[in-house]
């Protein structure tokens, strides 16, 4: 199936789901349901599939729930949007401040160019001193404006400032996992990016981890969602406590992470991945809302180091093939791209 058929049924079946189950067709729930239908986003397919297996109804605020939780880029547009039409309206009001500006040195340019062909002529001590008097009143209305126009660029640009901040915030927003508060795929893909021309430009070492949880389809089943959710928070902040500064932990997708190891050689990284995997298997899982402990948790980790040859995607293919050998061989462990001579299959179970 091509991609045009694929997107046709997708659309199909997202109009068709939202009819059997009453919701409005309005574009931001179409576009849940399609990517609901399309499965891009596991999390939030489990979710809405248990949803629907029970039959419990996608009331508006439970689709507003859902688009905060899994697709929060639409909240992200609209920030950068009001932002953007706040900074433009502060950059305008700037524009016109210094065009006033500019009509009032113009005119008081034009002023002095007058007082001055009279001063060349005879006048009487009277006139003089009604010149001398306008000009006094022309130069003391300059000052004032300028000391205006001070003010007013001054408060201009606090505004620019405080807008400056906020396109910020929204910039990191936009580059962080809402759920576990680290990097998202954006955010990893830019900083591999970086990492990759970093590291051949310098001829440093470089590794990348996935990690991938073990048995998490198995954490929904049995414990929900927001269990899950707890899951994928512990091991986030297992991996934040266990990297440096230089280097990047991130949420890759569903329940696989990321990690960018700077300036680190393949050995190393291999004992900073048991490290991490040691840091997680040490964890107590509890069940917040009833207190029951839930069992232990595991990760296993792929790692892999950058060649010369590699672009993004090679590296991240052999990491990938070493995460899967791992969880193939038994799980909770972890192999380096050394360790493996064929490609490993993506068909391990969760």
């Amino acid at each position: 199936m091509d991609r045009q058929d694929r997107t046709q049924v997708l659309a199909r079946t997202a109009l068709a789901l939202m009819g059997e189950r009453g919701v409005a067709p309005t574009p931001e729930n179409y576009q849940l349901f399609y990517v609901f239908a399309s499965g891009d986003n596991p999390l939030m397919s489990q979710s809405m599939a248990q949803r629907i297996a029970t039959s419990e109804p996608f009331t508006p605020e439970t689709l507003e729930t859902l688009r905060t939780r899994f697709m929060g880029g639409g909240r992200l547009e609209e920030n950068v949007q009001t932002i953007g039409a706040e900074f433009v309206d502060s950059v305008n009001a700037m524009l016109a401040q210094l065009a006033d500006a500019k009509k009032d040195t113009v005119a008081y340019g034009r002023t002095l160019t007058a007082a001055s062909g009279v001063l060349l002529g005879d006048q009487s001590p009277a006139d003089l001193e009604l010149l001398v008097t306008s000009l006094l009143g022309a130069t003391r209305a300059m000052e004032t404006r300028a000391k205006n126009l001070e003010s007013e660029l001054q408060r201009s640009s606090l505004e620019v400032t405080d807008l400056r901040a906020k396109l910020d915030d929204v910039r990191k927003e936009a580059l962080t996992d809402p759920l576990t508060g680290i990097a998202n795929r954006k955010a990893l893909d830019v900083e591999l990016a970086r990492a990759i021309e970093q590291s051949q430009t310098r001829n440093e070492p470089m590794c990348l981890l996935m990690c991938d949880i073990d048995h998490f389809k198995a954490f929904n089943d049995s414990w929900g969602h927001q269990t899950g959710d707890q899951v994928l928070r512990l091991v986030a902040n297992c991996l934040s406590e266990n990297v440096k500064g230089r280097d990047t932990a991130a949420r890759y997708g569903g329940e696989e992470f990321a990690v960018i190891l700077r300036q680190t050689p393949l050995g190393a990284a291999v004992t900073l991945a048991n490290q991490i995997r040691a840091h997680v298997q040490s964890k107590k899982l509890v069940k917040r809302s009833t207190g029951d402990i839930l069992g232990t948790l595991t990760i296993s980790v792929g790692v892999s180091q950058l060649t010369p040859e590699d672009g993004a995607a090679e590296l991240i293919h052999r990491a990938d093939s070493c995460l899967y050998a791992a969880k193939n061989t038994g799980r909770n462990r972890v192999v380096g791209d050394t360790d493996i001579v064929l490609p490993a299959s993506r068909g391990a179970a969760a």
